[in-house]
């Protein structure tokens, strides 16, 4: 018999009563250390008292009035953003596959508005995770989540990540953008070298295309800039944002300069729920902390105090992690063993941590970790790698007389 809920996830048996800061509190009184936080969505911890204070204020005055009429909290939020990225405009969403799909329609109106309505494809990369629906799943390409909804929406043409050569041979007189996200995620916490993204700039300025971002998870400082394009010193035409910058709170953006944004007039898209005054009201209050002086610095500082402690784990346990990669406090620990039982072995350590593609776990806390709460991570990451080795020692050896 089917559950109520669709069983669409195969959910851990843990059950949270409360979260505070960078920890999780089970309904049964078991405290876990949370470098998942959501899937980098809580860049601020559970319950930051800012954040709860912003919301519960708005909720007492008004949660929805609907697009139909001005949202001051939106266009103070929108002035923000513009001030600080390269946007003019923006569309507030609900959720990443939200910002990707005005992304999508914004790069491809572009086009008809120049008068080239042929240039409707979008080159996208190996290993990208844009978000679950049609369109989405259509853009990363990944046969597992395309099973069974085929057939897949036209108009992506998918290259192996990181190799620029494969990008130039790919576009043709139908590519109108190029999409990507500027550190694969999902796809194994892949950072390229910041002259592809160079590269990737250079073209689309040469060619006419547009260059579309998916910082839904490397945004909102989490790579340790604002976004982490910055890292390469360039800037997109369009750029998909969630996750962070809502703190917790469902909502999204898709930014975009006055000239990508040219075909998006009157009526060309919309959202019932989308820039509502509750999510405005936590979007602000997340960029007065995320903006404040000294915020990414503590990213940055925390980072490199992870790197160099677990590049250190590494190397006294081979048999369990092979490599350190990502970048701020986007990081994945590339497994030799199975990435699921490290998981399972964190979360028995008391740290929750998830996997991701290329059989890595990713470690995604929130922005505000301490460096004793680093150190403890890193402290039971080693128990974890132990754990394994143990099992792995008592293992029996395949084809072993019994």
């Amino acid at each position: 018999m089917i559950t109520a809920v669709l069983p669409t996830y195969a959910r851990i048996d843990l059950e949270f009563e409360r979260g505070e800061g960078c920890w999780l509190v089970t309904t049964d009184g078991r405290r876990y250390l949370d470098f998942t936080a959501g899937i980098a969505v809580n860049v601020l911890g559970h319950a930051h008292p800012y954040l709860v204070k912003a919301l519960s204020a708005q909720a007492h005055k008004l949660w929805h009035t609907s697009n139909l009429f001005r949202i001051p909290g939106g266009e103070e939020l929108a002035a923000r953003l513009s001030a600080v990225t390269f946007a003019d405009t923006m569309f507030f969403t609900n959720s990443g596959a939200e910002a990707l799909e005005c992304a999508i329609k914004m790069a491809r109106k572009y086009q008809f508005a120049n008068g080239n309505p042929e240039k409707n494809r979008i080159i996208t990369f190996q290993g990208a995770f844009h978000g679950r629906t049609l369109a989405t799943i259509s853009a990363g390409g990944n046969a597992k989540y395309l099973e069974g909804f085929e057939p897949a929406l036209p108009g992506f043409d998918h290259v192996p990540f990181g190799d620029l050569d494969a990008v130039k041979a790919a576009i043709t007189h139908q590519t109108g953008a190029i999409l990507l996200e500027p550190v694969q995620g999902e796809g194994g916490v892949r950072v390229p070298p910041e002259s592809f993204l160079k590269g990737l700039r250079a073209l689309c300025d040469e060619k006419g295309l547009l260059l579309v971002l998916d910082e839904v998870q490397s945004g909102v400082g989490r790579t340790g800039k604002l976004f982490a394009h910055e890292w390469a010193g360039i800037t997109p035409d369009i750029m998909a944002v969630a996750k962070g910058i809502g703190g917790g709170f469902p909502m999204g953006a898709c930014l975009a300069t006055e000239v990508a944004a040219k075909g998006m007039t009157l009526g060309t898209h919309g959202s019932t729920y989308g820039g509502n005054p509750l999510a405005m009201a936590v979007g602000n209050a997340v960029l007065d902390i995320v903006l404040a002086e000294g915020f990414l610095d503590h990213v940055n500082a925390i980072s490199a105090r992870l790197v160099e402690k677990l590049g250190a784990v590494a190397a006294r346990h081979p048999q369990i992690l092979a490599e350190v990669r990502g970048r701020g406090l986007l990081l994945g620990l590339k497994a030799q063993v199975p990435a699921a039982d490290l998981v399972v072995a964190l979360r028995v350590e008391g740290l929750l941590a998830p996997g991701a593609a290329d059989n890595v776990v990713r470690l995604l806390p929130p922005l505000t970790v301490s460096a004793d709460e680093a150190d403890l991570a890193v402290e039971k990451i080693e128990a974890a790698c132990v754990r394994l080795e143990q099992a792995l020692a008592s293992a029996p050896v395949k084809g072993a007389a019994e």
